[in-house]
């Protein structure tokens, strides 16, 4: 067999010497560069510098060292042409079959507090990417590696048949380009958003995002339209696309979004540096990307009691949510309705035996992120998308949390301190819920939810309808509002419905009339100069 040779040149020196030994044992001859070659010779192997292989020496601080025709003609020439492989012989050049090359880490360099443009610019790779171009386009002949999770399963090809697969090599190449595509978009993404005063614009001229297929849905919104899940290239820890999932059949585009909804909900109540935080179990359930249900308690059980009476009708076929891991008490429950998806940090063993006999169900594990001060701490996302008309939209995400401190009493009437802990529970729940939004809330539960609805009036009326239905007073109950209400009517509907107490943003032209009002009914507001709209 002929003797393989490998190239091998990365930043990340990752598993590199224990692939080069394994290399070295089946007989490759190894080239490398730089550091990487101190590295494998002081640990005693044979390897050949590239200047040494080339002729030419390295030069200017090693921006030129492999832009030659002996290591692109190595990876380009194709073994299935005689006129490639006669070119080869007359100029001296030698087959490249195996290259390990990962990049100048520019996306971490520029990550870094700090980071300068000259920083930025000498870890743009040059002869990484161009190697990796030239040896991915000629996949049949050369396997490129840009992943050290890739080396293992190349060795075990080549200790069992001498050479790797034209799938295995197809497959390489593959994450080469993709490779090569991730970093030319941070490239461009940071170039783009800078300013003539050295500044970055938060948004860049040029938007290049860049996401991982994570599997193909059956179908769509609806039964006619195609869909696919894709994930961030590097996923926030406790995000939904890290979860597992652990039983039930396969999820479908509106289980996604849905998903999505209630566990960004029920995370408020729990994850460290976000004001709703708090040591009580959660439970949320959704229906159609809305909460319809809500509550904390010291059990997980008692939490989803207290969620399921605000509307068992619209819980049926619902998406569901904890904060806690799922004891056989909460699967005892749950179990006895109609659940589409039950989400938790974890689920006990008694638990995931109730589910056995609930094969559909969908249960999903995912951790709690970690908590801090950033979004991706927070498991969320920085920012948000809104695809219109051959455009898009981009924000920053929603993800302001209020605290305590934040709020303006505004009424002659203070709210207790109780109301005050009803008032922040139903701003957090009101942030989740589609505009126009009005939760009623009271003792650690939601009570009446109006969501969805062009006038901010039938929300409030949606709200205490649907409290009527499921048997809930709203006497004593406190409200969110998640914008400001443009007229009294509104507020004379929750005061109707039995209110004393409302949390709004406040800044309409008509706040003194609203206010006014509130005074005459005797109702306590506060005021959080924040709204929350989500549409």
């Amino acid at each position: 067999m002929t003797q393989l040779t490998a190239l091998l040149s990365v930043s990340d020196k990752t598993g590199i010497l224990e692939f080069a030994r394994e290399l070295h044992a089946l007989g490759a001859r190894l080239l490398s560069t730089g550091g990487t070659a101190k590295l494998l010779a002081d640990a005693g192997l044979p390897v050949t510098e590239v200047a040494e292989h080339t002729g030419f020496p390295e030069m200017m601080d090693g921006r030129v060292k492999t832009l030659h025709p002996k290591i692109h003609g190595g990876l380009l020439a194709r073994s299935d042409l005689p006129e490639h492989v006669a070119a080869m012989a007359q100029h001296g050049i030698t087959r490249i079959d195996i290259l390990a090359v990962n990049l100048y880490p520019f996306e971490a360099t520029v990550a870094k507090p700090g980071c300068t443009l000259e920083d930025a610019i000498e870890n743009i790779d040059i002869g990484g990417p161009a190697m990796v171009r030239s040896a991915a386009k000629n996949w049949r002949d050369v396997t490129v590696l840009t992943d050290a999770a890739q080396y293992a399963a190349v060795l075990d090809e080549l200790k069992a048949h001498g050479k790797t697969s034209d799938k295995t090599r197809f497959a390489a190449s593959v994450a080469a380009f993709n490779r090569i595509a991730q970093y030319d978009a941070a490239i461009s993404n940071y170039l783009s958003a800078l300013q003539e005063d050295g500044s970055k614009a938060e948004y860049p001229a040029q938007m290049n995002s860049t996401f991982v297929k994570v599997q193909d849905l059956r179908y769509g919104e609806n039964s006619h339209q195609s869909a696919a899940l894709y994930r961030d290239l590097f996923p926030a820890p406790g995000s939904l696309v890290t979860g597992k999932q652990l039983q039930g059949k396969e999820l479908s585009y509106n289980n996604i979004a849905d998903a999505d909804a209630a566990w960004e909900c029920v995370k408020a109540f729990d994850t460290p540096g976000m004001s709703s935080g708090s040591s009580a179990a959660a439970c949320v359930i959704v229906k159609h990307a809305n909460p319809c249900g809500v509550a904390v308690a010291a059990t997980p059980a008692e939490a989803y009691g207290k969620a399921f009476k605000t509307d068992p009708t619209s819980a049926f076929g619902g998406i569901i949510a904890f904060n806690r891991e799922v004891d056989g008490a909460a699967a005892q429950l749950v179990a006895k309705q109609f659940v589409e998806v039950l989400m938790a940090p974890g689920f006990s063993a008694e638990a995931l035996e109730i589910f056995k006999g609930k094969a559909n169900v969908r249960l999903l594990q995912i951790a709690l992120p970690p908590g801090g001060a950033r979004p991706w701490d927070q498991g969320r996302n920085a920012g948000d998308s809104k695809r219109v008309g051959s455009g898009l939209l981009l924000q920053t995400a929603d993800n302001h949390f209020l605290k305590r401190e934040d709020l303006k009493v505004v009424t002659a009437l203070q709210p207790t301190a109780q109301q005050l802990d009803d008032l922040m529970f139903a701003w957090t729940v009101a942030q989740y819920v589609k505009s126009n939004a009005i939760v009623f809330c009271g003792g650690g539960m939601t009570l009446g939810v109006g969501a969805g609805q062009m006038s901010r009036l039938d929300s409030a009326r949606i709200a205490s309808i649907k409290a009527q239905h499921a048997g809930l007073s709203l006497t004593g109950s406190a409200v969110a509002s998640d914008a400001f209400f443009p007229f009294r009517d509104g507020l004379d509907v929750l005061a109707d419905a039995g209110a004393s107490c409302v949390i709004q943003p406040g800044g309409s032209m008509r706040d003194d009339e609203v206010i006014a009002a509130a005074n005459e009914r005797g109702i306590a507001m506060v005021l959080t100069g924040v709204r929350h709209f989500r549409h």
